[in-house]
């Protein structure tokens, strides 16, 4: 009678063989969460980004002028991450906002000379990153992954819509 009490359900309809660890949710983020506490170590120690800064350097350094709503559709993180991390690095004069030409309440977001000079550096660590990772698996098994989890991405989107924000940062 607790058990119901506490979850809703009655405890013999609770599964006996279910397993958090073999749950593939929870095997995603766990592998997630540790690929991004790696490359925030790299990235802090080197450069001294946070996994949203270096995704909105990223992203800037590979389309150019964006708009902070831009940068949140390619990064995937929600808006107030995209603008914590804009501000982080217009403060520290990587990232420059302007006003928007074509809508007056807009901005638009650039590298500087200095941002420039840390995406063409940054880029090589995260390539690094991706190659370190990539030697645990087979060129096979890399490749599959790969194309599973562009796969899974759609699929997703498909039945769940667009991303609305990472919350693994």
């Amino acid at each position: 009678m607790k058990a119901q009490a506490r979850t809703g359900v009655p405890p013999m309809a609770l599964p006996v063989d279910f397993r958090l660890e073999d749950f593939l949710p929870y095997r995603l983020a766990v592998a997630a969460s540790r690929v991004s506490r790696m490359c925030s170590r790299r990235y802090s120690e080197a450069y001294g980004l946070t996994i949203p800064e270096w995704r909105v350097l990223a992203t800037i350094g590979r389309f150019g002028t964006l708009s902070p709503s831009a940068v949140t559709e390619w990064t995937a993180m929600d808006k107030v991450k995209v603008s914590r991390a804009a501000a982080s690095l217009v403060a520290r004069g990587l990232v420059r906002q302007m006003p928007d030409p074509n809508d007056g309440r807009g901005r638009r977001l650039r590298l500087t000379r200095k941002g420039t000079m840390v995406h063409q550096g940054v880029v090589p660590l995260a390539q690094e990153l991706e190659t370190i990772l990539a030697g645990g698996l087979s060129r096979w098994e890399w490749s599959v992954l790969n194309k599973t989890l562009t796969r899974l991405n759609l699929h997703l989107q498909n039945i769940d819509g667009p991303d609305q924000g990472d919350e693994l940062d």
